[in-house]
């Protein structure tokens, strides 16, 4: 099992830095390393279901821990941003969102446990006459050529675990988004104007939060609707 010093893992993980030296470490997957959360530190830290790894292993284990809708097995899996984590037995589900001390879990009902916003960070032309739409989450959704009208920064709605696309959320003027990154984490507000990078500057997003007027990087911006939120953002 890979480890990680307890001093190197983020503050969100909840893990009291005098209880233990070391920590599960996320397996490589959809998110990245200190953007995402072990399944084992949700259980066992964050949800408190369980009072030690071993007991939290055995839960995760029995396939009782659903992530989008599927059980995942692996204590190490990755989750991350706007995933779905589901304890059907208790009938509890939580979505993980983004706050300005970072990622957190916050309790959801039944119903939107099964739907989930994912954005599109690529796009990629496939044999068929397909387009592959590359999600943030790994995941991926084909849609036919003729009937593509995303673009990469836009967001989708879609349901869980069978990924079809309810609604497209796209970034422009008027949108709702959400900061994931810099000093302006965890801010919702509307854009007011996206400005396209030029050489060596990437495009930022200008955007109205808190009464004020905001510059943040394109990439830093999820949106999440258009009067409001499509889900709930804690």
């Amino acid at each position: 099992m890979a480890k990680l010093k307890r001093l190197l893992a983020p503050d969100f993980w909840k893990v009291a830095k005098k209880e233990m030296t070391w920590v599960v470490s996320p397996r490589p997957g959809p998110h990245k390393k200190f953007e995402c959360i072990p399944l084992l530190i949700i259980v066992r830290n964050i949800l408190g279901f369980a009072e030690t790894g071993r007991e939290a292993k055995r839960i995760i284990k029995k396939g009782e821990i659903l992530v989008d809708g599927k059980p995942r097995k692996d204590h190490a899996y990755p989750v991350g941003l706007f995933d779905v984590v589901s304890i059907p037995r208790i009938g509890k589900h939580y979505r993980v969102v983004i706050s300005k001390k970072g990622l957190k879990l916050t309790e959801i009902d039944e119903k939107e446990s099964g739907v989930k916003i994912c954005k599109i960070k690529n796009k990629t032309a496939v044999k068929g006459g397909k387009i592959q739409l590359n999600l943030h989450d790994g995941k991926n959704i084909l849609v036919e050529k003729k009937d593509d009208k995303f673009k990469t920064g836009d967001s989708l709605l879609v349901s869980l675990p069978h990924l079809k696309i309810l609604k497209h959320i796209p970034l422009e003027n008027g949108s709702l988004v959400v900061v994931v990154k810099g000093k302006n984490k965890g801010k919702l507000g509307k854009v007011k104007e996206i400005l396209s990078g030029k050489f060596n500057v990437k495009p930022k997003v200008i955007m109205e939060a808190d009464g004020k007027e905001i510059e943040v990087l394109k990439e830093y911006v999820y949106v999440v609707g258009k009067e409001k939120p499509n889900i709930s953002l804690g």
